[in-house]
């Protein structure tokens, strides 16, 4: 057996007899929340500003993603199976392919991914997509343009309270602030490294 598959094997029977996650550690809930980030609005007010302010997207309208996806000139995206309907027609019309299977042999061929949205934290402007809904993570991560579509009901205030409602089971948690960023390389702040060059975070009314 290569050395390549020897290693993943060993991985892979490490995690099938893991127990669980390590507990969360212990913390002051009030350190972490950022009042004047808030205002008087309501969370999706006050999540549009934030998100915004980092370079992401809010959007309240399946209109404002079909015309935002038509100006980048994309033909081919990834989509939740779960959301095809919501998307398929309005796409279709303008020449846009979906597909609800991702295949990790065509990462390159993917411009967009459109999944669900786990959460969305109004004081930061900050994404939550976690395993258990988002339905594929690479559908998520490696289009240059990912369309997080969030339920009004899954509106969070403040980070304690998104810490505060986490799964302790759930795997992989992932908080999506704007669009991917580094500045590693002289301090220079370049968007669309490491992830998504364009976020977009959908309100599903």
């Amino acid at each position: 057996m290569p050395d390549r598959d020897a290693i993943f094997k060993r991985v892979r029977t490490s995690l099938l007899q893991s127990s669980g996650g390590a507990p969360l550690p212990d913390y002051d809930p009030s350190a972490l929340v950022a009042k004047p980030r808030l205002t008087g609005a309501g969370l999706w007010e006050n999540f549009a500003q934030n998100f915004g302010a980092v370079s992401g997207r809010p959007m309240t309208e399946l209109g404002e993603v079909v015309s935002f996806l038509k100006s980048e000139g994309v033909s081919y995206g990834y989509c939740d199976l779960a959301l095809c309907e919501r998307f398929e027609t309005v796409l279709d019309e303008i020449g846009i392919e979906i597909v609800s299977t991702y295949d990790r042999e065509r990462y390159d061929d993917y411009q967009f991914g459109i999944t669900r949205a786990a959460g969305a934290i109004a004081e930061t402007g900050t994404v939550i997509l976690t395993d258990s809904s988002t339905s594929d993570r690479l559908g998520a991560l490696t289009p240059w343009i990912h369309i997080a579509v969030l339920p009004e009901a899954c509106l969070i205030e403040t980070v304690g309270e998104a810490l505060a409602s986490f799964d302790p089971d759930e795997t992989t948690i992932i908080w999506a602030t704007g669009p991917s960023k580094t500045a590693d390389i002289e301090g220079i702040l370049i968007e669309g490294v490491h992830g998504p060059g364009e976020q977009v975070c959908l309100l599903m009314l």
